[in-house]
């Protein structure tokens, strides 16, 4: 271990010790340990299977076509993709009740997978490992849909209604869920540490939680490998590694 990366533990420790509630927060870096590619890295294959926006996918039969094969492309990249150690490190502060939940732009269900009851992840982008009829929000296996659409050339309506499947993320120009977000806002004003994880904070609504945070009296620590426009106000920046940094709060370790 370099001294650099002993000096970043030590320092985020302290603050975990002396914080009597966390918020933690998740961007895509954190699941790039995993194998799941960001969005604004380099040939990202992101840049290559762009999400398509809401208005067109409600409008568009094609589109609707297009969402779903550019979906089942991503999916096929991460496909056995499993919790890294910074997924563990902060299921570890949520089993230690130090930290009530996290808030995650993720969409990968990796916290999820990492031990996290559901309300224990507050999820603001939803969540890509199932679809939902945008009617009557009946859930649907990704699987049956996949063969549907493999079969029959188009995406199958629900078998509930009738009504359009997408996968349950929220895409560019779709209304953010509610819930989560008064979730993530009641817990951004009653935290005293708010930890951004893996996020380049430059996502809104959902970035300006840290911002509702400090404002409101909490620490602000930003572990993240690229300057955030945060950095200027927070307590702590971290540079280093997120696994190596959160490896240091799995349990027993």
């Amino acid at each position: 271990m370099t001294d650099s990366l002993a000096a970043s533990i030590a320092a985020l420790k302290e603050m975990v010790d002396e914080a009597g509630l966390i918020a933690g927060f998740t961007g895509a870096g954190i699941s790039t340990e995993s194998g799941v590619p960001d969005f604004r890295s380099p040939n990202s294959p992101w840049k290559r299977n762009t999400p398509i926006p809401f208005e067109l996918f409600m409008s568009s039969e094609e589109a609707r076509r297009e969402a779903w094969r550019r979906k089942f492309a991503m999916d096929d990249l991460y496909r056995g993709a499993r919790p890294n150690r910074g997924h563990l490190g902060l299921a570890s502060l949520v089993t230690s009740g130090r930290m009530p939940a996290v808030v995650t732009q993720n969409i990968d269900g990796l916290h999820h997978a990492s031990g996290l009851a559901d309300h224990e992840v507050i999820e603001l982008h939803g969540n890509g490992t199932y679809a939902k009829c945008l009617t009557c929000e009946r859930p649907h296996d990704l699987s049956w849909i996949r063969s549907q659409l493999e079969e029959h050339g188009n995406p199958p309506p629900c078998r509930a209604c009738g009504g359009i499947l997408k996968s349950a993320t929220i895409s560019f120009g779709q209304a953010m869920p509610r819930e989560p977000m008064r979730r993530a806002q009641k817990l951004a004003l009653t935290c005293d540490l708010f930890l951004v994880v893996g996020s380049s904070l430059v996502v809104h609504p959902a970035a300006a939680f840290p911002a509702v945070a400090k404002e409101n009296g909490a620490r602000l620590a930003i572990l993240n490998r690229d300057p955030t426009p945060l950095d200027g106000i927070a307590d702590l920046v971290v540079r280093e590694d997120i696994g190596a940094v959160l490896s240091a709060f799995i349990a027993g370790k």
